[in-house]
């Protein structure tokens, strides 16, 4: 029997972990800080994996795949990076085990001549391998990028939000001049817009980090920031100019065309199973969850509906003469025909999981030639014809999707300010929350006292040219409003 979802304005946290509950998405594993993926939140994390595959593979990526195992001396190479990572490696110390008395224990004589760390991230052994693919500038750029998993070693975890071990991309590229790299990093960065945006029907505001929120080891990192239902802030997928620095470390250079050996430039990108916390915490509502019709593993569900055996018949062929056609247009659609659940069971059900569309069926509509149909985003009922039923929902589909996108975006505009004094910052961050633009002067310490007394964070310095100012806590010069809130 399903659960209730607590109401969000009771309990932000507990309704997020009511609703992966109840949507069926993941749940804890056994492996402290580690989750398992149920199939339905296996099923959104492909849509997203084939959107962006498709998405890096028209701008030139090709897939590849790295070990998971990196050897400890690797990330001593490149010392920002180490510093970054340091806290958070799970170690590989020993190769085997041995049986002891009907259970078994660490083999003490296997211990390994060097240390492994378990992926963190992977970029010391790509560019120790791409030392051996590159000689010439005509074996640049490089475009690669690998799906995989990767672990950090966070215990205070929550479901898809942060967990020890997660799934995503990484995309590694090496290229000739930095003006080459550069141009991927914000090539990629748009690509990851645009996928929230018009996959995810989630805006972003995209800028650039602070020097002390930088990836460890990048020259500039860039960011796309989303704002959560609660007024929180979420890094959505991040794009790194990594400079010469891993190059350096790793000695990869190539012969350019007047014979001179230089060194490679650097970019990596990535976004993980984050973004699913992101999907629910944008769209989802008190009745569950709440998935844009782009990446809804199913799209339409039909429901028939019958009392007597007799009825039965009619019904599901009228349900399957349905689905037959909105399978005809690539619509993902499931007829629900199980006959050991109520009807109100399966509406809750599917609510709860955030199917886009629901169409009920029953005697009456196949007499009278209609359908019933729910849309999941606005709970709204409309008797429709079965007429033209397809094509109707193939274009309502794409209005659902449109109008999420609104809706969230109309939210965000609702939960953006703009402050010129420091008072007035904590004020607003107090009672409201969301995004804010302030002026900052710019330096680590101004950075860290906000963020001492507020808890908000610099979350991006905006792409977009502002007007120059004073910084609301210095009065010292500022060149531009950044974006402030607090944040996952």
């Amino acid at each position: 029997m399903a659960q209730k979802i607590t109401k969000r304005e009771n309990d932000y946290s507990q309704w997020y972990l009511d609703v992966v509950r109840e949507a069926q998405l993941a749940e804890h594993s056994p492996v402290r800080g580690c989750m398992v993926i149920r199939p339905t939140g296996m099923a959104l994390w492909e849509n997203m994996q084939r959107g962006l595959d498709q998405m890096f593979k028209d701008t030139g990526h090709e897939n590849a795949y790295f070990p998971l195992f990196i050897p400890k001396s690797f990330l001593s190479k490149e010392a920002q990076h180490v510093e970054g990572f340091a806290k958070e490696c799970a170690v590989i110390t020993h190769s085997r085990l041995k049986s002891v008395d009907g259970g078994v224990e660490v083999d003490p004589d296997s211990k390994l001549e060097e240390e492994l760390i378990v992926r963190p991230t992977s970029e010391t052994i790509i560019w120790d391998t791409y030392r051996s693919w590159i000689q010439s500038y005509r074996d640049l750029p490089i475009l690669v990028n690998q799906w995989a998993n990767v672990v950090r070693w966070e215990m205070r975890t929550r479901l898809f939000l942060r967990t020890m071990e997660f799934l995503w991309q990484e995309g590694h590229t090496a290229h000739a001049t930095k003006e080459e790299a550069v141009a991927e990093t914000k090539q990629m960065l748009e690509v990851y817009r645009t996928f929230a945006e018009d996959y995810m029907a989630m805006p972003v505001i995209t800028g650039v980090k602070t020097e002390s929120e930088r990836f460890a080891g990048a020259e500039d990192t860039y960011c796309i920031e989303a704002l959560m239902q609660d007024g929180k802030a979420l890094q959505a997928g991040t794009s790194h100019f990594l400079g010469q620095n891993f190059a350096k470390a790793f000695d990869v250079k190539f012969q350019d065309k007047d014979g001179e050996h230089k060194l490679v430039w650097a970019t990596s990108w990535g976004v993980s199973t984050r973004l699913i916390g992101g999907l629910i915490m944008t769209h989802s509502d008190d009745q569950g969850l709440v998935l844009p019709p782009k990446l809804a593993p199913t799209q339409v569900v039909i429901v028939p509906i019958y009392r007597k055996d007799e009825e039965r018949a009619e019904v599901l062929e009228y349900g399957d003469a349905i689905y037959n056609e909105l399978k005809a247009l690539g619509i993902r659609v499931k007829l629900d025909d199980r006959d050991n659940f109520k009807p109100g069971f399966k509406f809750a059900e599917h609510e709860a999981r955030g199917i886009p569309l629901r169409i009920a069926i029953g005697p009456r509509d196949v007499k009278n030639g209609n359908v019933e149909l729910a849309r999941r985003d606005t709970l709204n009922k409309n008797i429709v014809p079965r007429e033209g039923i397809a094509q109707h929902i193939d274009e309502l589909l794409v209005t659902i999707q449109n109008d999420l996108f609104t809706a969230a975006k109309n939210r965000r505009e609702e939960m953006t300010s703009e402050v010129e004094t420091y008072d007035e910052f904590k004020q607003v961050l107090e009672a409201k929350g969301g995004f804010i633009y302030a002026h900052w002067d710019g330096t680590p310490e101004t950075e860290e006292q906000i963020k001492n007394e507020t808890k908000a964070t610099v979350r991006c310095i905006p792409l977009t040219e502002g007007t120059p100012g004073k910084c609301m806590v210095t009065g010292k010069p500022s060149q531009q409003k950044v974006l402030f809130a607090k944040a996952y």
